[in-house]
C-alpha cells in the first residue's frame, strides 16, 4: 500500500467456496477533532488496498462480503466527558450513540458507504487507565468513545453477537468481538461441468454463423479545462447487440509502448459480454506529477484508442481535451523568469519558454531580471519555515486532497495572499512540486557524475557549480531549508540522513531510460544510497560559492 503516516490498514481475502471474503483491519487518525481526516484515511485505504495477483487488480468494493475492524478513532463530540459518564452510569447507550461521530459521519454518507454495524450495547472501549476498568484519570482526562467497531457489509450475514471484552486490561482500549452466520454460494460442479461443456459445444456450432458485434454509445469524448491532480471522467457504454458473447480490449498502435497517453486512464481496458449486455467504460483524464511538464510545454492533449472485437473488427475513439497550465511541472528556467502567477502568462508564451527558455525569455528579460528561485518554491518553503519547523511527521502525514487543490490555485492564481491549508498539505505539494518539475533540481546530465562523486564533498561542490544557476540557486535553497529544520530534532523528529534520502530521491531523478537498469534490487539500493549521500554532504555543511 505504502506510507500513510503511522496510520493506515491491512486486509486478507480469500475465497470460500463461491463467495469471496475480505477483512480490513486498520488504525484511523486520533483526536477528536479529526473525524475529516479520518473519513480521509478511509477513503485513502479504499482506493490504495489492491489485490494484485489475479489479472485484473481486486478492489475491496470487488468482495462478496466484507468485514471491516479495527482502532477507527471516531469519538463521541458535542457533549463533555462528564455529560458522556453520567449518560453511562445509566445504560443510556443509545441516547449517547446520536453523538458518536462514525454513526453520523455514516448517516451523511461520509464513509462507509452500504456497511451495517450491529446495535451497540456495551461501555466504550476507549479510554480507560491501564490496567484497570476505570476511565481515564490523566490530565487529559479523555471522554469514554467506541473508536474499536466491527462493520460488514454484504448479503446473506446475520451477526450473532457484538460485544466487548470488559477481562481484559492490559491495554488503555477494550477489545471487541463478533459473531457471525454468513450463507456462502456453491457450485454443483457435476452440473457446472455439463452446464460448460454444452455452452462450448453450443460456442462451436455458433462460431461460423456470427461474428462478435458492439454498440458504442460514442466516439469522441472531449475533456474541457483538465487541470493538475483533478481528475475528470466519461462514461462510454459498450453493447453486446450481436448474438454471441463479445471480448473486446484495447489495443496499442503501431511502436506504442501503451495503449493510451499517460495522461488517460481507461478502466476496464478489457471486458467479456453476453448478448444483450452492456459495460460501462470510464474513460479518465488524470494530470499527475509525471504527466504534468510535457503538457505545459505545450503537448496537445489528444489521442485515439483503438477497441479490439476478438474475432471482430476494431473501433476508434478519439479523446481530446485542453489542459489548464500549471507551476507543477512547469521548469525552473521557465519559473524564475515569471513574475506574475502562470495563469497569467498567455499560453503561447508559456509554451515557447518551456520548450526553449534562453531564447525565448530575451525580451521578457529585457523588461525584468530572473528571481534567484521560483517564487512558488519560495512560497511554500516560506510557509513551512514559519509554521511547521517543529512539527512532527511533517513529511510522513500526508495532506488532505482538497487542501492540494486550493494550495495549487494559490499558486497558480496568486489567489489568495495566504497560503491555504495545513502545514502537512503544504509540506506533501512542495514534495509533489519538486518532483514534478520538467527537469529535475540536478539535471539529468549531471546525474551520473552526482553519483560519481558523491563520496567526497570537494568534488560534490565543483560538479554543483557546473550546474545552471538557477538550479543550484533551487538546490542551495532546499538544502538550507532542510538544515534550518535539522535546528529542532527534538520536536520534529527529523534527522539527516532522513531528510537526505528523501530529498536525495527528488533532486537526483533518474534520466529516461535508465529505470530499466537500476531495477535490480541490490543496485538500487546501492544508487539510492549514493542520492542521499550526496544531498547529505550539503545538509551537514554550509555551502556558499
Amino acid at each position: 500500500m505504502g506510507k500513510m503516516g503511522n496510520k493506515g490498514g491491512v486486509g486478507v481475502r480469500l475465497v470460500f467456496h463461491n463467495t469471496t471474503f475480505i477483512f480490513v483491519n486498520c488504525h484511523l487518525a486520533a483526536h477528536v477533532e479529526e473525524f475529516e481526516r479520518r473519513n480521509q484515511d478511509y477513503n485513502d485505504i479504499c482506493s490504495r488496498m489492491l489485490f494484485k495477483d489475479f489479472g485484473s487488480p481486486i478492489h475491496i468494493s470487488q468482495h462478496d462480503v466484507v468485514f471491516w475492524l479495527g482502532d477507527l478513532n471516531y469519538r463521541i463530540s458535542e457533549i463533555s466527558c462528564d455529560d458522556v459518564k453520567q449518560m453511562l452510569n445509566k445504560n443510556a447507550f443509545n441516547k449517547l450513540f446520536e453523538f458518536d461521530q462514525l454513526n453520523n459521519q455514516m448517516r451523511n454518507q461520509k464513509v462507509f458507504h452500504n456497511f451495517t454495524e450491529g446495535q451497540i450495547n456495551f461501555l466504550p472501549t476507549y479510554k480507560y487507565d491501564t490496567g484497570t476498568d476505570d476511565w481515564d484519570s490523566s490530565e487529559k482526562g479523555r471522554a469514554p468513545a467506541w473508536c474499536d467497531r466491527i462493520l460488514y457489509k454484504g448479503s446473506c450475514i446475520e451477526q450473532l453477537e457484538y460485544r466487548n471484552h470488559m477481562k481484559l486490561k492490559i491495554s488503555d482500549h477494550k477489545p471487541v468481538s463478533s459473531i457471525f452466520n454468513v450463507q456462502v454460494k456453491t457450485t454443483d460442479q457435476k452440473k457446472y461441468k455439463k452446464v460448460y461443456e454444452d455452452v462450448i459445444r453450443q460456442l462451436d456450432r455458433l462460431e461460423n454463423e456470427f461474428l462478435p458485434q458492439v454498440t458504442l454509445t460514442k466516439l469522441d469524448f472531449i475533456f474541457n479545462d483538465v487541470m493538475f491532480m483533478e481528475e475528470q471522467s466519461q462514461s462510454l457504454e459498450v453493447i453486446n447487440s450481436g448474438q454471441v458473447p463479445v471480448q473486446f480490449e484495447f489495443i496499442n498502435k503501431l511502436e506504442d509502448r501503451s495503449y493510451c497517453k499517460p495522461w488517460l486512464k481507461v478502466e476496464p481496458s478489457m471486458c467479456f459480454i453476453m448478448p444483450g449486455d452492456k459495460v460501462e467504460v470510464q474513460l479518465i483524464a488524470s494530470v499527475d506529477k509525471a504527466t504534468a511538464a510535457p503538457l505545459n510545454a505545450g503537448e496537445k492533449m489528444e489521442d485515439i484508442l483503438i477497441l479490439h472485437l476478438d474475432g471482430g473488427k476494431d473501433f476508434f475513439i478519439t479523446v481530446s481535451g485542453n489542459y489548464i497550465p500549471s507551476c507543477f511541472g512547469a521548469s525552473i528556467e521557465a519559473l524564475v523568469r515569471m513574475h506574475g502567477p502562470i495563469r497569467e502568462i498567455p499560453q503561447d508564451l508559456l509554451f515557447e519558454m518551456e520548450r526553449d527558455p534562453q531564447n525565448s525569455m530575451k525580451s521578457v528579460e529585457a523588461q525584468f531580471q530572473a528571481f534567484d528561485i521560483p517564487k512558488e518554491i519560495w512560497m511554500l518553503v516560506d510557509h513551512l519555515f514559519r509554521y511547521a519547523t517543529k512539527v512532527n511527521n511533517l513529511f510522513n502525514q500526508g495532506g488532505l486532497h482538497t487542501e492540494l487543490l486550493q494550495i495549487r490555485d494559490c499558486l497558480d492564481t496568486g489567489v489568495p495572499d495566504e497560503m491555504p491549508g495545513s502545514v502537512y498539505s503544504v509540506a506533501e505539494a512542495l514534495l509533489i512540486f519538486i518532483e514534478a518539475l520538467r527537469e529535475p533540481v540536478i539535471p539529468y546530465a549531471y546525474y551520473n557524475k552526482c553519483l560519481d562523486c558523491a563520496n567526497n564533498f570537494v568534488l560534490c561542490k565543483q560538479v554543483l557549480l557546473q550546474i545552471p544557476r538557477s538550479h543550484r540557486n533551487v538546490f542551495k535553497y532546499l538544502t538550507a531549508f532542510t538544515r534550518e529544520l535539522l535546528l529542532y530534532p527534538q520536536e520534529n523528529k527529523l534527522d539527516g540522513k532522513t531528510l537526505a534520502t528523501l530529498f536525495g530521491e527528488l533532486f537526483l531523478r533518474t534520466p529516461p531510460g535508465q529505470e530499466n537498469a537500476s531495477n535490480r534490487r541490490q543496485a538500487a539500493q546501492q544508487i539510492a544510497r549514493k542520492k542521499a549521500t550526496f544531498v547529505y554532504n550539503f545538509i551537514i555543511n554550509e555551502y556558499d560559492e
